[in-house]
């Protein structure tokens, strides 16, 4: 008799794998379980898929599709199962890179950290659930998990999914596109990251969530310690450059701009201090040739002395003289970009 039911669930598993390969039958991550418990007396299916969900997923993904944040930064990239050939990506060829690891790829040999009978377990399980059977794992997004009614989000599965690319322009996208995107920036990016772009020289920027303390004024910075223990991404830019034989003009202007506008543009003139991360629209970095390039030091006098509508860039015209712009201007163009129309 237990022949017959041993026989009879090695049968039951192989009709869930042949039916599962065809896509003729949607399976859920807890019926794999419950095939695995039923049909393998050793618990390999089971046992394969926990080493695997805090091992692997982190490169390969839960669905065993490398669909990762970190197989984005990996080159060449983990590879996908879903996509792997069975005859050709042997079991003998799947263990010896688990034990041995892969030369020069992220796949570190696991030697010493997974057991023979272990390395043998999650080889059976990335074969019968992605390899060969196509199946789902576990679902992140799940009521156990804390996901009650994760529906509510669907207008944020687009970008997601990179179905719609995270840096689409908002003005193209309909209404309930842009409330999923507010949904995805607020809620989803911390473990999606930025998912699929049009522009992958696009980086996320530091955002101050909080605007300074009381008592933190013009002249003020974050120093010390940030800038030395790194705590801060922002103490770093309160950092003036060091240069040595400034003209007496210059040496005006250091002193008005480090004084004044740093409190903004940051000392070091990008705009990525604290508080000029936290003002929307971000100050102008002074140091960006995309942005300075095509400026005159007219321009920027213009500028200084009536200030810029719309934005957090007031008019200095009744605070400074016209010779202080002047330094100002002088001391930008030595510190942080050339200017057209000042000679070096």
């Amino acid at each position: 008799m237990k022949l017959i039911k041993r026989l009879h669930q090695y049968l039951n598993l192989l009709w869930l794998m042949l039916f599962s390969a065809l896509g003729c039958l949607q399976v859920t991550a807890s019926e794999l379980t419950d095939a695995a418990i039923d049909t393998d007396q050793n618990g390999y299916l089971q046992k394969g898929r926990d080493i695997y969900n805090f091992h692997c997923y982190f490169c390969h993904g839960y669905a065993g599709d490398a669909q990762t944040l970190a197989a984005k930064f990996l080159n060449p990239p983990p590879r996908d199962f879903t996509a792997s050939d069975p005859n050709e990506l042997t079991r003998e060829r799947m263990q010896h890179s688990i034990r041995d690891g892969r030369p020069d790829t992220a796949m570190k040999p696991f030697k010493g950290i997974l057991t023979d009978q272990e390395i043998e377990a999650v080889t059976r399980y990335v074969r019968a659930a992605f390899i060969v059977g196509k199946l789902p794992n576990t679902r992140y997004h799940t009521v156990e998990n804390g996901w009650y009614d994760h529906q509510r989000f669907r207008n944020s599965y687009p970008f997601a999914t990179g179905e719609i690319p995270l840096d689409t322009p908002v003005g193209s996208l309909s209404e309930n596109q842009q409330q999923g995107l507010r949904v995805y920036l607020s809620s989803c990016i911390s473990c999606h990251d930025r998912s699929q772009v049009d522009d992958p020289t696009v980086t996320w920027e530091s955002v101050a969530i909080s605007y300074p303390r009381l008592g933190f004024k013009t002249g003020d910075s974050l120093l010390p310690p940030d800038a030395q223990s790194g705590a801060s991404p922002f103490a770093k830019h309160d950092i003036a450059p060091s240069i040595s034989d400034l003209t007496s003009t210059e040496q005006l202007g250091e002193t008005l701009f480090q004084q004044n506008c740093a409190f903004c543009h940051a000392a070091d003139g990008t705009g990525k201090n604290w508080i000029g991360t936290f003002l929307r629209p971000h100050p102008r970095d002074l140091t960006d040739p995309k942005i300075m390039t095509n400026l005159s030091s007219e321009q920027i006098k213009l500028v200084i002395r009536n200030g810029l509508v719309g934005t957090s860039m007031p008019a200095w015209k009744s605070v400074l003289t016209d010779a202080q712009i002047d330094a100002l201007v002088h001391y930008i163009h030595r510190a942080f970009h050339p200017l057209a129309g000042l000679a070096d």
